[in-house]
Order: C-alpha cells, then structure tokens, then sequence
C-alpha cells in the first residue's frame, strides 16, 4: 500500500521515510543483539527417530561439544513416529527462537512423495545446517547361509517373499534402499518397517528379520563383533571403517549406491541472526579435531553446509526421491 503526504503525488512523507528507516534500523539492532546474547537457556533437540537408531547415535556422539560451545546444555528429545513427522510437527509449530531444533534424515526429503503432511517440508523450516552422511551397508543376520551378495539373491530367488528386510520406517532410505535392491537384483522380499532404525536392528540382532539396508552410525560394532554380517557398501567406493566388505558394485549389482544424510532445522521464522549463530557453532563443533576424529571414525564424511546451500540440496533431493517413489511404486503404510 503506497502511502501519500497530502498534498502530493505518490511521494512518501519525508516524517514517515525517517521514522520507517528508525524502526528497520531499531529492529536490525535488536535482532543482532539478541543473536549475540543467543543462547541464555538449553536448547532442545527433537530426533524425530527412536532411542538406539543411527539419528539418535550421531545426535548423542555431538551433543557435549555442542553443549561446551553453546554454554548451555543441548537436550536431546526423541520423538519417533509416522516415518518422522511426529517430530517434525512439533518444531514446525515450536516458537522460532532457536530454541528447538530438529535433527532430519533423508526420510524428510522422501515424505512429501508418500503422505499429505501437515507442513511444508521447505517452507516451514529454517535450514540450519546439513550435517553429515553416510553410505548404507548391506547386512544379514549370521543365520542366513548366504556369504555374498550374489548368494543372498539365490536364496530370495530361490524362495520369493520369505526374507524380510527391517528399515526405520517406510520412506526412510534403508526401505527404498531395499526397493531399490529388489529392483535391480530381481527378487521378491519383504519389507517390514519400524518407528526408527533402532528398533529394527534390534530385531535384525535377534534373527526376526534376515537383512537391512543401514548406516555405519548403527551397524558398524555389530559387524565387527560378529553379530551381523556385513556383505556389501551400497556406495562407489569402499568404507573406511569397513574396508574389507566390497562395494555393490564389485558384489555385482551396480546402481544400488544408496546412503543418508543428517541436518538441523529449525522453525521457518527463526531470526536469521539466530540461524546464523547456530550454523557458525554448528560447523565449529564438526570440524573440532576430537569430533571429527570421532565421526570419521563411525564412517560418516562430514558437511557441515552453510544455510542456503542446505536449502537447494533440500530442494533437489525432495525432487529426486519423488521419482525414484513413483518408479519403485512405494506407497505409503
């Protein structure tokens, strides 16, 4: 609305010009200062996946040197459920003050193509930061008889729909790792999704579920203590963790090379400031000596974006797994 001084055209009062730069300037000091005494309480972490899960792993492996850099504590608030979105709904429709935080998956990226949701997964969020990824390993529980990928197909082929394959939920990138596999090595099995990663390895411990599709995050002391068996990296090259477990590409099946990523959002009308102040401390503490030394060491490579450069991923992976949904014919369950 074009506002006119009496008298006059169209031009603005010089009264008011002054006084609206006075306000813009006011609020810009305002906003700085705030950004500059943030944070003076604990901020809150949702982890929109159950305890025991790879999210929830890397959320805990950074939470003190987090919490050092903050001088205050960073609380971690799992909040699993309805592939994410549980905790994804509470943040978008938490106070924007940068003291609620949510750490994603690339499940976030994957539920706009499954599910009428009740928030813009781009425009109801600030992105803090992409924080990490991670290829996903291929593993079996030790009493399927198959040592190798291509003996793992014999044996689905062999005896379609009788394996199952866990992931953390439908939509999340073990299940359309696992689509995405059965796509490829022409096989029947089936899916069985959990509220989380945790909970399905827990059963792929137990021997519930023959295989899973997950990160180093949650499968790697389980590989090497011999409780799982890792049989391929589902990456284009070979884990440093794991170095001695092939590629699926060299198991022969190229084109599954499928991982997950990890970023912070916040509520979209956090002050940019305060999502400026988060992204700085967030990279400081990913590319602290001790931390990532810690994460390299899990298997993960480290991001740590700046914020508009998480936006555009954001936007190009939410494009990419729509086809890749449509493709697969993945449906929500």
């Amino acid at each position: 609305m074009r506002i006119r001084h009496r008298g006059s055209r169209g031009i603005a009062s010089p009264c008011f010009a002054a006084a609206a730069l006075l306000c813009a300037g006011t609020l810009t000091g305002g906003l700085q200062a705030q950004a500059a005494a943030f944070p003076e309480k604990p901020i809150r972490l949702i982890v929109a996946f159950a305890p025991g899960g790879s999210a929830d792993n890397l959320a805990r492996t950074i939470q003190p040197a987090l919490s050092d850099a903050f001088g205050h504590p960073l609380v971690i608030d799992n909040r699993p459920g309805a592939s994410s979105i549980i905790g994804t709904d509470m943040t978008a429709k938490a106070p924007a003050d940068g003291y609620t935080l949510l750490l994603i998956t690339t499940t976030h990226s994957v539920n706009p193509s499954l599910r009428k949701l009740p928030y813009d997964s781009v425009k109801d969020f600030a992105m803090v930061t992409l924080v990490v990824s991670q290829p996903n390993i291929l593993s079996v529980h030790p009493s399927v008889p198959a040592k190798s990928v291509k003996e793992l197909v014999a044996l689905a082929r062999s005896k379609p729909n009788t394996l199952n394959f866990a992931s953390g939920g439908n939509g999340s990138s073990p299940h359309l790792s696992g689509e995405l596999f059965k796509i490829v090595a022409g096989i029947q099995i089936t899916h069985v999704p959990y509220k989380g990663s945790g909970p399905g390895v827990t059963d792929l411990l137990g021997g519930h579920v023959q295989m899973m599709f997950a990160g180093p995050l949650v499968l790697e002391q389980h590989i090497k203590n011999g409780r799982l068996r890792a049989l391929a990296i589902a990456d284009l090259r070979r884990s440093t963790v794991l170095p001695e477990v092939p590629t699926m590409t060299e198991a022969g099946f190229p084109g599954v090379e499928t991982g997950t990523w990890y970023g912070i959002l916040a509520p979209a009308a956090t002050p940019r400031p305060i999502v400026a102040k988060l992204n700085a401390t967030f990279a400081k503490v990913l590319r602290s000596p001790e931390v990532e030394a810690r994460l390299t060491k899990q298997g993960v490579d480290i991001v740590a974006s700046g914020s508009e450069e998480f936006r555009r991923f954001m936007t190009a992976e939410i494009a990419k797994w729509a086809k890749v949904v449509k493709n697969a014919g993945v449906r929500a369950e």
